[in-house]
């Protein structure tokens, strides 16, 4: 176990989802992106608009397959 109190925080909480969206617009502060329940979020990144990308925690992680998506609520 790590003596230090801020990574046995860290340790008990969860990593950040990875997330999907189709991107609606981009400039050069980052992307705005659409996720499958219609929301829209702003992130940092550079994607093209009608791409779909992944991601997390604010940021564009990548490209995603433009497929659709199936919500799952729980």
């Amino acid at each position: 176990m790590s003596s230090n109190p801020y990574k046995r925080l860290r340790a008990l909480l969860p990593d950040p989802s990875l997330q999907y969206g189709v991107v609606q617009s981009a400039d050069s502060a980052g992307v705005t992106v659409q996720l499958p329940d219609g929301a829209l979020e702003r992130l940092r990144g550079a994607a093209t608009v009608g791409d779909a990308v992944f991601f997390r925690n604010g940021a564009v992680e990548g490209p995603a397959p433009l497929l659709s998506p199936v919500l799952i609520e729980i």
